[in-house]
């Protein structure tokens, strides 16, 4: 019988994770200079700092995704050069990365046991016992999952709780989280939170890679900061605070985020008019989102709010009800003919939805111009270059060239190369959609995007901003609009929004069930 439902406890004294003298470089970047740190067994390390900070690349070494091209990884006094991460695995390390690495046409209980599914004496894959051994771990992350259920048919929250189970099966003595909590509900987290005091309890050695403030005060104990690849500072949690962190981490402080804004003060006509939308996931939605006026979406995962962008920028077939661009009814079968109209999506999964990740910068800002870059049946190479450029410098992207492929960039400057594809001189955006947008950014970037947002509804652009984390909701938008159960649940003005009023209004069905 598999007994994979329980973890081990250890000696948390006698686990120590070393990192010494850890040196990457890439072309034109040095990822990581010399890095010196440990971690101990029965606490968790985070590990912070701004996007390109290193934070990513350490832990693909770690998990032998890469090779270091200096120094060495000791844990518990062996050194580990892990060639692969299924070598990492074997020598009890595990990472979950923010990238998903879960086979979609595969059940949950598949995945859960991937690289170790039970056998008979025959060598035949035991499913029963699999499935019942499965169904003990779902059941101790409290999660309505069948373990029968292909995981392309999970939503992003979903799988990511796959992948943190998948982990928490292997008992491994280091298990390091690269943004784990980006597409969970509250009520995930408090799950999750959970699982990892249980695994602190047990000794284990535990980093976790977060930009979100307040989980990494309420569940670490120790903070290492990095910054262009190198050790900054390591502090005890109880003993900083997050202006310290900020500083620690930017090199500077950035004030108060929210109270520096720009904003619009002054709206246009109404260019987005919705009324009684119908999917196939949302119902009855109305709302009307003027010129130079940001309107936010908030709610629980599930609660509607992507659908209701899909439908707009014609990636979900509308059932019913009217959509109204400038006073004209559109129906859009296709993102090709909203981007025609002047309809813009940041998707909430910019890896798998936004971006050509083997593709370069350049080609990536020129998507969707592209037939507007053409002299004669040739792509115009230089006006490409010139319009990739703009975006480079007008929104600080962090590369030393234009052919960067964009998988080698950081999250935030990801992030800013969809804004720069939507914002160019060559689109004419009027209706801007933002799907959780600042999800896996630091702090500094974060600033920054809310910074270009204000700008956005400044140069009289209609702007979406849906997001899952309520504070930059409530500080950024003009009128906040709770969904649940595919519905408007309330529209709120930012003068009158608070974090308990929006959760009442997300939540008051399932609290009176």
């Amino acid at each position: 019988m598999l007994e994979v439902h329980r973890v081990k406890r250890v000696n948390a004294v006698e686990q120590k994770l070393e990192f010494q003298g850890i040196r990457k470089e890439f072309p034109g970047v040095v990822a990581l200079r010399d890095l010196n740190f440990s971690a101990l067994g029965g606490r968790v390390l985070a590990l912070m700092g701004e996007n390109g900070a290193g934070k990513s690349t350490l832990l693909k070494i770690l998990s032998g995704d890469l090779r270091a091209d200096a120094g060495t990884v000791v844990l518990n006094g062996r050194v580990q050069d892990p060639s692969s991460p299924s070598e990492a695995i074997r020598a009890g390390i595990s990472v979950i990365y923010q990238e998903r690495q879960l086979i979609p046409a595969m059940s949950v209980m598949e995945n859960i046991f991937a690289g170790a599914l039970p056998r008979t004496k025959l060598r035949i894959v035991n499913y029963s016992e699999m499935k019942k051994a499965a169904q003990e771990i779902i059941d101790r992350f409290e999660l309505p999952i069948d373990p029968l259920e292909p995981v392309g048919k999970l939503s992003v929250a979903y799988r990511q709780m796959v992948e943190v189970m998948k982990a928490y099966r292997r008992d491994s003595t280091v298990i390091a989280f690269d943004e784990p909590t980006a597409s969970l509900t509250e009520t995930e987290i408090a799950v999750l939170f959970k699982r990892i005091e249980e695994l602190k309890r047990a000794g284990k050695i535990i980093l976790y890679v977060s930009h979100r403030m307040a989980e990494v005060f309420r569940i670490t104990d120790d903070i290492v900061v990095l910054k262009d690849g190198r050790f900054v500072r390591k502090f005890v949690t109880a003993d900083t605070n997050e202006k310290e962190l900020i500083h620690a981490m930017v090199g500077r402080d950035i004030g108060d985020t929210y109270a520096n804004l720009n904003r619009n003060t002054v709206y246009g006509d109404a260019i987005l008019e919705v009324d009684g939308l119908e999917t196939k996931s949302v119902h009855d939605v109305s709302f009307r989102l003027r010129r130079g006026e940001i309107l936010g979406f908030a709610g629980l995962v599930g609660a509607g709010r992507t659908e209701v962008a899909r439908a707009l920028f014609g990636l979900d077939p509308v059932l019913g009800g009217e959509i109204k661009l400038d006073g004209k009814p559109v129906c859009f079968k296709s993102p090709k003919e909203a981007i025609a109209q002047g309809i813009a999506l940041c998707p909430e999964d910019r890896k798998e939805q936004g971006l050509v990740l083997n593709h370069s910068i350049k080609n990536n800002v020129s998507i969707p111009v592209l037939e507007k870059l053409l002299k004669g049946l040739f792509l115009n190479n230089a006006e490409e270059e010139a319009l990739a450029g703009d975006a480079v410098e007008k929104y600080a992207i962090k590369t030393h060239s234009l052919e960067k492929k964009t998988m080698e960039l950081s999250g935030g400057n990801q992030q800013k190369v969809i804004l720069g594809r939507w914002t160019s001189y060559k689109m004419d955006t009027r209706v801007l959609i933002l799907d959780e947008p600042t999800k896996g950014i630091d702090v500094g970037t974060k600033a920054e995007v809310y910074h270009m947002v204000c700008d956005f509804a400044k140069a009289g652009i209609g702007v979406i901003f849906i997001s899952s984390e309520l504070t930059e909701v409530i500080n950024l938008a003009d009128t906040v609009l709770v969904m649940r159960n595919g519905r408007i649940a309330g529209s709120v003005p930012r003068e009158e929004a608070t974090e308990e009023g929006i959760l009442t209004l997300a939540m008051r069905e399932e609290a009176t069930a």
